[in-house]
């Protein structure tokens, strides 16, 4: 069913671009009309210009082809770079279906193997009984120590403002430089508040989707304090997990 409305989707995308182009040629065909009609006039009958107009329409007809050539290039780009975004988009589905069926361990596994793909240093696995509410902790590529929160949750629920307070607390304990908080769903607007105010980074579900599909956990950290996106993405969100 996805993959037909996909097809849909791509199908009334190439109908808009075909009637906007179609749409374009008629409103400039009037005018290129009257103008191979006006230097085919000249050539015929005004003897001393034929040199002038051979020129024009020369000219003109090697501008067409040049527009054409132009016209066919951002098209192909165009459609390259759409194509790239929609493959990004279903790659990050695929990853995060990925990680919606493991279980709590297993995406702690993920997480940690994640970071090591990333570049980062001494990373182990700690989470379990007596962690302190630390899963994984680890060192970044630029040196700082860090303690990473797994929270692999359903989609529709969020993780709420008493677990980043604990996390708070887990970063004085450790004495880390960075506390992250990744979950599989995403944050109460308590939760996120406190994040900001306290220096945590928080990675909520799109970020796992584009970390899992290899997106570097720096760029990611770069824009974890944007929080979740603006009214439309979480309209989108509550749309599609309730």
């Amino acid at each position: 069913m996805t993959a037909r409305r996909g097809r849909r989707t791509a199908l009334r995308k190439r109908r808009g671009r075909s009637w906007k182009r179609w749409q374009q040629w008629k409103r400039w065909k009037p005018w290129v009309v009257c103008g191979a009609v006006l230097l085919l006039e000249l050539f015929l009958i005004w003897s001393p210009l034929r040199p002038f107009a051979a020129g024009g329409l020369l000219l003109g007809i090697v501008g067409a082809v040049l527009w054409w050539l132009w016209r066919t290039d951002r098209m192909a780009r165009d459609r390259d770079r759409a194509w790239r975004e929609e493959d990004a988009v279903r790659a990050g589905l695929r990853s995060l279906a990925r990680a919606d069926a493991m279980t709590g361990t297993e995406f702690e596994d993920l997480v940690a193997g994640l970071c090591r793909r990333d570049g980062c240093a001494d990373v182990r696995r700690v989470g379990g009984a007596g962690d302190n509410g630390v899963d994984v902790t680890g060192r970044l590529p630029d040196g700082r120590s860090m303690i990473i929160q797994c929270k692999r949750y359903a989609p529709h629920r969020a993780v709420a403002g008493r677990d980043l307070r604990d996390l708070l607390g887990s970063r004085v304990h450790f004495g880390a430089d960075l506390a992250i908080c990744v979950t599989t769903a995403r944050f109460s607007r308590p939760a996120q508040a406190f994040a900001e105010q306290n220096g945590i980074a928080t990675l909520h579900r799109d970020h796992v989707g584009l970390w899992n599909s290899g997106a570097a956990l720096g760029s990611l950290l770069g824009v974890s304090d944007a929080g979740q996106g603006d009214v439309r993405h979480r309209v989108r969100w509550k749309k599609t997990y309730g």
